[in-house]
């Protein structure tokens, strides 16, 4: 009988659960795999697309730019746009790889044979670029082009860079050349020169704060609008930045609590509040230095950075001149945001913007370089807030004149007085008297001329050649709007008219025809003294007399405008 084996139950399937796959960060699950996902590069786009059309195919490309734009991400798209061979296997180099086929399946995994990656900051050497050089003169296994793609090239030797130049110029037919740098200035120009050079730009805030909300969709994570510009504006121009901050914002939101907010990304930022930049703003222009510098500690106290106050009040300034110039407004801008600014923007002069500029931006530098940051920022807005409330040189220059300000005299020279017996008492002298606040101009012409005495000249003249005047009551005008006026006229002469007349007035349009302007009154009435010249007694019978006689104006005659 033979042997038998007890074999024992089969074996089960294993219970053991598959390993979920690893996370990956959102820079690298969306980078771009197609050129239509290259956000910001449309120029580049157009200009690869069309020598793929026309077959001018350079044998290098350099792709220049700060980080985070897209170099690598370029390079391995070009890399699949010429090595492509389409779904059915008989496609050519194109500008829209169809990332079925083999060679773009295996470029966008990282193991294609002929798609070479190199990193120049760890193979620097000339050994390295002989390794290329040598594996250059063979043709390409599997693809059209072998293609080597080196990143960071700036960082290769002078006697790297040196040995490349030959087969540079020159390269097999079958070879191409894709470098990535974001310090070109290092590269050296014999390389430059031998390169198709695509400077990447920077992304703008809108357009990356639109693509972080596709990702945000496509993740099933809810997020407000203005944190999505608040992680576009930190990126900088930056897909790889923001996305970075992204991924950072989604884990620090509270999912159960409305997803990533505004105020969850100023905190994870650092950032200072709009609002209380804003609350900040007007204290310094008030010169309320004790509320300033309680503003600045609260905001210090909730865990914001000194130096990113002055950065945001930087930006408000610079915001606000230029709502003053006339610069058409952010669209992502929050309503109130921008009514402060123009608010801020008619009531302030460009010299006081200038001067505000200039000193939160010495304040920012030096709180950068502060032993105790909180408190150079202390110094400071304290430093804005005396400073905003000195005038001018100008506007100094004129308070001399009229007598509001004393100009400073030389010291007094003390002499050595004989020795007097008895102390003698002298009256203090009498407090000066206060300056009293300048006259306001008592009829339109009177205002014209008051802006020519300051030295207004442009604006005094489009109000003589463009303003039609309904109603002068100062401080307010009111003008017809049948003849348009520029806003930014309009907030120019608000402003003159304060630092004429130390108040402040209100100008405003009517849809109504007003008054003929100070030009047209000025020529109606020449026509006027022509016409009673030409009808005069004395000036007929010289008609009668010479019936070819001509009137006109003597040549030393002047306008009333100067003219």
């Amino acid at each position: 009988m033979a042997d038998s084996f007890d074999l024992g139950e089969p074996p089960q399937p294993s219970q053991t659960p598959a390993k979920a796959e690893a996370y990956r960060v959102l820079a690298r699950k969306y980078r771009p795999q197609t050129f239509e996902a290259l956000i910001g590069q449309d120029a580049m786009v157009q200009t690869l697309g069309n020598a793929i059309k026309r077959d001018r195919l350079a044998h290098a490309f350099l792709m220049t730019g700060v980080r985070g734009v897209g170099k690598t991400s370029t390079a391995r798209l070009i890399a699949k746009a010429l090595n492509c061979i389409g779904p059915d296997g008989n496609g050519g180099p194109t500008i829209s790889p169809c990332g079925q086929c083999e060679p773009c399946r295996a470029i966008a995994e990282g193991r294609h044979i002929d798609v070479i990656e190199m990193d120049a900051a760890s193979h620097t050497g000339v050994d390295d670029v002989r390794e290329i050089i040598e594996a250059s003169r063979y043709a390409a296994v599997s693809a059209r082009f072998k293609i080597y793609i080196v990143d960071e090239v700036h960082m290769l030797s002078k006697n790297a860079f040196n040995a490349l130049l030959k087969t540079l110029e020159e390269p097999p037919a079958h070879v191409k050349f894709l470098f990535a740098t974001t310090e070109v200035n290092k590269v050296p120009i014999t390389v430059l020169s031998r390169c198709q050079r695509f400077d990447l730009r920077r992304i703008t805030a809108d357009k990356l704060a639109a693509h972080f909300a596709d990702i945000c969709v496509k993740e099933g994570v809810t997020a407000e609008d203005e944190a999505l510009m608040l992680v576009a504006r930190a990126a900088e121009g930056s897909a790889r930045d923001g996305l970075s901050i992204l991924d950072q914002a989604i884990a620090h939101a509270d999912l159960e609590g409305g997803g990533v907010t505004a105020g969850a990304v100023r905190e994870m930022l650092g950032l200072s509040d709009r609002g209380a930049v804003r609350d900040l703003l007007g204290l310094i222009l008030n010169g309320d230095g004790a509320g300033a510098l309680a503003s600045l500690r609260r905001q210090y106290d909730y865990g914001v950075d000194p130096q990113s106050v002055l950065r945001s009040l930087l930006e408000t300034v610079h915001g606000i001149t230029l709502t003053k110039v006339g610069t058409p407004p952010d669209a992502a801008q929050p309503l109130e945001e921008r009514a402060a600014r123009e608010e801020w923007a008619g009531s302030l002069s460009f010299p006081a913007l200038h001067r505000l500029w200039q000193l939160f931006l010495k304040g920012h530098d030096e709180v950068a370089r502060a032993a105790l940051p909180i408190e150079a920022a202390e110094m400071a807005l304290l430093r804005a807030i005396h400073a905003s409330s000195l005038p001018d040189p100008g506007e100094l220059a004129r308070q001399i004149r009229d007598g509001g300000v004393s100009a400073p005299s030389a010291p007094a020279v003390t002499h050595q007085a004989a020795p007097m017996a008895a102390p003698v008492a002298i009256a203090p002298p009498p407090p000066p008297a206060e300056p009293e606040p300048p006259k306001l101009p008592d009829s339109f012409v009177a205002m014209i001329d008051r802006l020519d005495d300051m030295g207004q000249l442009a604006l005094a003249a489009r109000m003589r050649h463009g303003a039609r005047l309904v109603r002068y009551a100062p401080p307010e005008m009111v003008f017809s709007g049948s003849r348009p006026i520029a806003a930014d006229t309009l907030s120019e002469l608000i402003a003159a008219l304060k630092t004429a007349t130390g108040q402040n007035w209100r100008v405003t349009l009517e849809d109504v025809p007003g008054q003929p302007t100070l030009h047209e009154q000025q020529v109606a009435a020449e026509e006027a003294i022509k016409t009673a010249a030409w009808e005069s007694d004395m000036v007929r019978a010289a008609r009668e007399a010479f019936p070819e006689a001509e009137l006109m104006e003597w040549p030393g005659k002047r306008s009333v405008n100067g003219a």
